[in-house]
């Protein structure tokens, strides 16, 4: 979807500039470039579209349709499996955060999505198929979407609505405004544009600063930290190696499809497969980067909550992998 971008990347760090490849600045210049400008675009993109959805669909009546009837889990389900056909890193799946949250979407319909999309998608399934064969993928996708779904039902059930930022509160109060303000005076979808236009612009200057330093944590780590510097965590003599390998990764920052040579190499070297996937759903679904980025919309307690849910999950899988296989 953004191979465009990465050329103008390329060409601006390798060409215009003229750094080596070799080079960890060149490295991580790159992928700053690639990622920041990748997601101001889809936060534009996804807040703009939300904006307009929000214009015609009340939030107040979304809230009461997914609170009022009983889908017995399946909404979670089915933002799991919208996460696995978006084919996004964690930080990129923020702006679509941003969206659902203001779209009225319950905070644990929002985490699944949050959750699975980074980790399962169709570019890391196709690697997937090739490096470990069609059981391994099956059982990876399956794990990979309940671990959302599961992670994202018991978010909801421990009400942190609460523990959104202020900055969130008053996006969602001015968005009811909004829609106040169409149907009082029956806008047209010509009239409705400037103002949800300036809805972006206002959400894009709350965030920008923190997509910015979240990018250039994540753009240091990807070109400084060494791939084989937790190998000798990962060992299957150490019955501490899964959620060891899991903590660790935390400080990595990549999308599947750029951690799954890792992961093979780990294999390779004799760490057993659901150590090294755990690794890797911890590099992809829990980051430094991505914590940032969320500051904006979260407190700091809620992102504890959050890291913790799906780091507890993502240890389940690995020993359940190991065990499996």
């Amino acid at each position: 979807m953004f191979d465009w971008l990465q050329h103008i990347a390329d060409w601006l760090v390798y060409d215009l500039i003229d750094l080596d490849q070799e080079q960890h600045l060149a490295e991580a210049l790159n992928f700053f470039i690639y990622d920041t400008v990748k997601i101001l675009i889809l936060l534009v993109i996804v807040i703009f579209f939300m904006g307009i959805v929000n214009s015609y669909f009340p939030i107040d009546k979304v809230k009461n349709y997914l609170s009022r009837k009983k889908l017995y889990g399946l909404e979670y389900l089915m933002a799991s499996l919208f996460g696995v056909v978006t084919p996004f890193c964690s930080c990129s799946s923020v702006p679509l955060f941003i969206g659902f949250v203001r779209g009225g979407i319950p905070l644990g319909v929002t985490f699944a999505f949050l959750i699975t999309s980074p980790l399962v998608n169709e570019v890391a399934i196709g690697l997937f198929i090739g490096l470990f064969g069609i059981k391994t993928t099956l059982l990876y996708i399956i794990s990979g979407v309940l671990l959302g779904t599961i992670s994202g039902i018991i978010l909801q059930n421990l009400k942190l609505e609460g523990y959104l930022t202020p900055w969130v509160k008053d996006i969602l109060a001015n968005a009811q405004k909004e829609q106040d303000l169409f149907k009082a005076e029956k806008q047209t979808f010509t009239q409705r544009l400037p103002i949800i236009w300036t809805e972006v612009l206002n959400i894009l200057k709350g965030i920008v600063p923190y997509v910015i330093v979240g990018i250039a944590i994540g753009g240091i780590m990807h070109g400084y930290i060494p791939e084989g510097f937790f190998e000798k965590f990962m060992s299957k003599d150490n019955l501490f190696a899964v959620p060891l390998a899991t903590i660790l990764s935390v400080p990595m920052y990549s999308n599947a499809s750029g951690i799954l040579p890792i992961v093979q190499v780990l294999v390779s070297k004799g760490i057993p497969l659901g150590t090294a996937i755990a690794f890797m759903m911890g590099v992809v679904g829990l980051s430094l980067p991505e914590a940032m980025l969320l500051k904006k919309v979260m407190t700091l307690k809620l992102i504890a909550i959050f890291f913790s849910v799906v780091t507890l999950c993502i240890i389940i899988s690995g020993y359940l992998f190991n065990i499996i296989l």
